[in-house]
C-alpha cells in the first residue's frame, strides 16, 4: 500500500502537471447555440471560458465527466454577450467570487440583456469583480497567458482567445462570420484548437429557419460552415496541422449533423499533402454531452 506521505506527494506532482507530462487540461461542457463552456486547468489556475449554463446544468456535466462542481473557479472569460455564452456568468461569478474577463462593450450589453430579460423581470447582471480586455491585448491568470484577438461576429465586441501555459498553446474560437488572417495567425503552433464548424449550407439552405436567420448565419458576421473550415483545414499555408487535438465545436442541431462535419473535416485533412499531413485526433463537441478531459 502506498503510505500517505508518499501519496500526496504523487498527487501534488499530477496536479502540477511535472511528472505527469500535463501542462493544461481541457473540458468541454457544452458547446452550441442552447449553450457554451469549457473548463481549462492547469496546475494552479482554473478557468471556465463562457458561461452559457447555469450551475445545474454545470453539475450535471461535471458529474458526467466523473467529478464533482468545482470548489474554485480562478476567472470566467466571456467571448461575447450573447445569452448561449453568457447566461449564467453573474450567477457563477458570484458562487466562485471570481472575476469575470470580458470586453467593456461586451459587460454593457449583458447588463442590458439582463435588465430587459421579459422571463425574469428584475433581474441584474451585478458582478463584484469585473475585469476588462481588449482585442489585441495580451494579460495573465495564474500562469496561463492570454491573448484575446477580435472575430468577425454580429455582437457588441467579440473577441477569441489564446491560451498558453507551461509550453502548451490552447486556441478557441467559435461564433464567427469567415476566418480573417490575424485570426488564423492566432491559431498557429497551437497544440490544441477548438474551431467551429457550425453549419452545412444545403442544410440550412433547405432546414426550418426563417430566411433572415439563414442570411445572417451566412453572413461574414455569422457562423462558419463545414465547407469554409474544410478549406482551411486542407490549406497547408493556412493550417500547420500542429493541433495533437482538433476539436470541431458550436454544432448546429437543425443545420448540421456531428458526422457529416467530420466527413467534411477528415476529407479535408486527407488531401493534405504527406509533408504536412493531420497526425492528431479529431473530435465533435456537443451540445448535450461533455467532452474530456483533454491532456496536454
Amino acid at each position: 500500500m502506498t503510505p500517505p506521505a508518499l501519496f500526496a506527494i504523487i498527487f501534488a506532482e499530477v496536479k502540477s502537471g511535472e511528472g505527469s507530462g500535463i501542462s493544461i487540461r481541457i473540458s468541454i461542457l457544452a458547446s452550441g447555440s442552447a449553450g457554451n463552456s469549457t473548463l481549462l486547468e492547469t496546475g494552479r489556475t482554473t478557468l471556465l471560458i463562457d458561461a452559457g449554463i447555469g450551475k445545474k446544468e454545470l453539475t450535471r456535466r461535471f458529474a458526467a465527466l466523473g467529478r464533482a462542481f468545482p470548489d474554485g473557479v480562478d476567472a470566467i472569460l466571456v467571448t461575447h454577450e450573447h445569452s448561449d455564452h453568457s447566461h449564467a456568468v453573474a450567477q457563477l461569478a458570484r458562487h466562485w467570487n471570481c472575476p469575470a474577463y470580458l470586453t467593456e462593450p461586451t459587460h454593457r450589453e449583458i447588463v442590458k440583456m439582463y435588465a430587459e430579460d421579459p422571463e425574469n423581470p428584475g433581474r441584474k447582471a451585478t458582478f463584484e469583480r469585473i475585469e476588462y480586455v481588449r482585442a489585441g491585448e495580451r494579460f495573465e491568470i495564474g500562469d496561463v497567458e492570454i491573448n484575446a484577438f477580435r472575430i468577425p461576429h454580429d455582437a457588441a465586441d467579440p473577441v477569441g482567445f489564446a491560451f498558453r501555459a507551461n509550453g502548451t498553446k490552447l486556441a478557441i474560437t467559435t461564433d464567427l462570420g469567415y476566418l480573417p488572417e490575424h485570426v488564423k495567425q492566432h491559431l498557429r503552433e497551437a497544440d490544441f484548437l477548438m474551431l467551429e464548424s457550425n453549419h452545412d449550407i444545403e442544410m440550412l439552405k433547405v432546414g426550418p429557419y426563417p430566411w433572415h436567420i439563414k442570411q445572417r448565419v451566412m453572413s461574414r458576421t455569422g457562423h462558419l460552415s463545414n465547407n469554409v473550415v474544410s478549406d482551411f483545414l486542407s490549406d497547408s499555408e493556412m493550417f500547420d496541422a500542429r493541433p495533437r487535438h482538433l476539436v470541431l465545436a458550436h454544432l448546429s442541431e437543425q443545420n448540421n449533423h456531428p458526422e457529416i462535419a467530420r466527413l467534411s473535416a477528415e476529407q479535408a485533412l486527407a488531401a493534405r499533402a504527406v509533408d504536412f499531413a493531420f497526425r492528431g485526433s479529431l473530435h465533435v463537441a456537443s451540445q448535450r454531452s461533455p467532452l474530456g478531459p483533454f491532456e496536454l
